[in-house]
């Protein structure tokens, strides 16, 4: 039996106080960044093939089903407020299309003829990277998409939470972290859901960096698209250049962006 499928260390939930349920819950989740711990050797392997692509002229692209391929979809929406890229530069796609981000689209995941449609939208190519992410090892979806990316000559990768499965066997750059059975038994939404998560944050987060994105500790690109963001693009132009906040506030107006705003500054 499949990790992911194994029964949880815990029983008779129904009959748990509230207290006992969210400390069951929380001592799982403790255990989630000890497995990923163990995969950062996978991950870091998997970042420098992304970053060497990218600089190429690629993308990254995810493909999962469910919340693995939520989990995407969120990851590649925060790229272009958070670090300033395009739009298309990082793409997640979702089995079932945009729709089931909301609801879940019934049997989308088992189709395993559809990723490469939805992928061939974007014309991807052997420039780019192609990220599966799959919970269980075991999506067709995922597993399809893998297996016609490495037909046309792309970069293939995962994310799964089972050792040995079909979606890692169909992947150049398998990254496996295995965090046991879940709390209650088979949803992978939570501990498995959670790996995956902080997975990609390591991922976008180390590329971005690598590809220039982010200064010291700074987004110096990210889009200006709330006055939460505008205030704190303020306060770091200001600490950079020693200016006031009317001058700060002018410079960013003007040039659009942190970086910009401070490598266009004339004493």
């Amino acid at each position: 039996m499949r990790t992911t499928e194994q029964d949880s260390h815990y029983t008779n939930l129904e009959n748990l106080s509230v207290t006992d349920l969210l400390s069951g819950i929380n001592a799982e989740d403790k255990t989630v960044p000890f497995a990923v711990e163990k995969a950062i050797p996978q991950i870091e392997a998997l970042i420098n093939a992304i970053v060497k692509q990218m600089k190429a002229g690629g993308r990254l692209f995810y493909i999962g089903a469910g919340t693995s391929g939520r989990l995407g979809v969120v990851d590649a929406s925060e790229c272009p407020p958070t670090f300033g890229v395009p739009f298309d530069q990082v793409i997640g796609i979702i089995a079932g299309g945009d729709g089931a981000i909301r609801k879940a689209v019934e049997f989308a995941e088992d189709d395993a003829e559809q990723a490469w449609p939805d992928l061939a939208q974007y014309s991807i190519t052997k420039k780019d990277v192609l990220v599966g992410i799959a919970a269980s090892g075991t999506t067709p979806y995922v597993i399809g998409g893998l297996n016609k990316a490495n037909e046309f000559g792309v970069t293939t990768a995962c994310i799964v939470c089972n050792e040995g499965s079909p979606v890692a066997a169909q992947s150049k750059f398998p990254i496996e972290v295995i965090v046991g059975p879940e709390f209650v038994t088979g949803s992978t939404r939570m501990k498995s859901g959670t790996a995956q998560k902080l997975v990609l944050n390591m991922i976008s987060t180390a590329v971005m960096i690598r590809l220039g994105r982010v200064k010291g500790n700074k987004m110096v690109d990210m889009q200006l698209t709330n006055h939460k963001l505008v205030d704190r693009a303020r306060q770091m132009v200001m600490k950079e250049i020693q200016v006031d906040e009317e001058t700060a506030a002018s410079l960013l107006e003007q040039y659009g962006s942190v970086r910009n705003a401070v490598n266009n500054y004339k004493k």
